[in-house]
């Protein structure tokens, strides 16, 4: 899948005649083809796609690329000088650049480098990936189905005395065991008082009964990120542990039910952030309701109080409330929705109700 049409599509309307992309997120979302760091720059103008790549990509690239011509670097003929050929073939005046992803270093090379005025535009980009087409949406579901998979396979495994890190570890043996291409971050597991670290580091602590373990992960399939968090008690749960928990799940199912294309991401959080508050836990969330998932593991929209801005149809958003107490315990239930003109569908079809193990 290759998106170079749309982003041309969008370049009279922003005032530009090309949009060049060096970051890799918005590299791969253009191409769909994926390679490293710098390894790569995409270029789109109003009339053609360009990709320039070194000789360790080139037949790898010219395998998937369909929708730019393919064109190498050498000794001597850096990406600079491809660009500019290309800025000069196309008649480029007005250039679009990541500003949010490229470094001022190459953005001072570049400036000197080519013979057309660099303009920022990073929002152009965010602005196409926040609404996904069905492509993106089959990939999404496939990585989600596919963490899940982890899931019930991991939830046979946890018991007291194993540790945090045997969990991580084994969580992430499974995704790529079913098909992950690799993971969307670093898998947090914590346990116990650990569970209070909403970005906890696995440790080598060993779960106990009577302690909950929360678990966030995801994978990636065809680009594309997974997100889901499940928190389990082990043993048996206390009362307070299941007050948390409940209401940590009510409030997810609020932020849920708000959320739809249309509303602010100031709402939808505000959904799920006044259940907690009302239960006198307001102190203990910290975070915000969601984030936007896609080829990026946080990218936009964001449904936090900071979003004042309506969510469009189409867009995939987190639903991650947690509680977290400090020195005690902690608790996040996380799905993934598609906001629609009506509401939203969610993605994730694991279980939330308080499992004990």
């Amino acid at each position: 899948m290759d998106h170079f049409a749309k982003i041309a599509s969008q370049l009279e309307a922003h005032g530009l005649d090309a949009m060049l992309l060096t970051g890799e997120a918005d590299r791969f979302y253009a191409s769909g083809f994926h390679s490293t760091g710098t390894d790569g720059v995409a270029l789109v103008t109003r009339n053609k796609a360009y990709y320039f790549t070194d000789s360790r990509y080139t037949e790898a690239a010219a395998r998937c690329l369909t929708g730019a011509e393919l064109r190498e670097t050498g000794h001597g003929r850096g990406y600079a000088a491809l660009i500019q050929e290309a800025v000069q073939e196309q008649q480029v005046r007005r250039m679009g650049f990541e500003d949010a992803y490229m470094s001022v270093c190459d953005y001072e090379r570049y400036k000197k480098a080519l013979s057309c005025e660099l303009v920022p535009a990073t929002e152009l980009l965010w602005q196409l990936r926040a609404v996904k087409d069905e492509e993106e949406l089959e990939a999404l579901v496939s990585a989600q189905r596919i963490a899940e998979k982890a899931l019930a396979d991991i939830l046979k495994e946890i018991r007291p005395g194993v540790t945090e890190k045997e969990i991580a570890a084994r969580l992430q043996y499974l995704m790529l065991h079913y098909g992950a291409s690799d993971m969307s971050f670093d898998p947090i597991v914590v346990s116990g008082p650990n569970g209070s670290l909403p970005h906890g580091v696995p440790s080598e602590r060993p779960i106990g009964r009577g302690e909950f373990v929360t678990m966030d992960f995801g994978c990636v399939y065809h680009g594309y990120c997974s997100d889901m968090t499940r928190t389990v008690a082990v043993g048996f749960a206390t009362e307070e542990m299941r007050r948390v928990y409940e209401t940590v799940l009510s409030a997810q199912l609020a932020g849920i039910a708000a959320a739809r294309a249309g509303a602010t991401g100031r709402e939808v959080d505000g959904a799920a952030r006044a259940v907690i508050s009302d239960a006198g836990y307001g102190a203990y969330f910290g975070h915000s309701f969601g984030h936007g998932v896609g080829v990026e593991i946080h990218e936009a929209p964001n449904a936090s109080p900071m979003n004042e801005k309506p969510l469009p149809a189409g867009a995939v958003i987190s639903a991650e409330p947690g509680i977290y107490l400090p020195g005690k315990l902690g608790v996040r239930i996380e799905d993934v929705i598609v906001l629609t003109e009506s509401g939203c569908r969610n993605i994730t079809q694991a279980p939330k109700e308080l499992l004990i193990l």
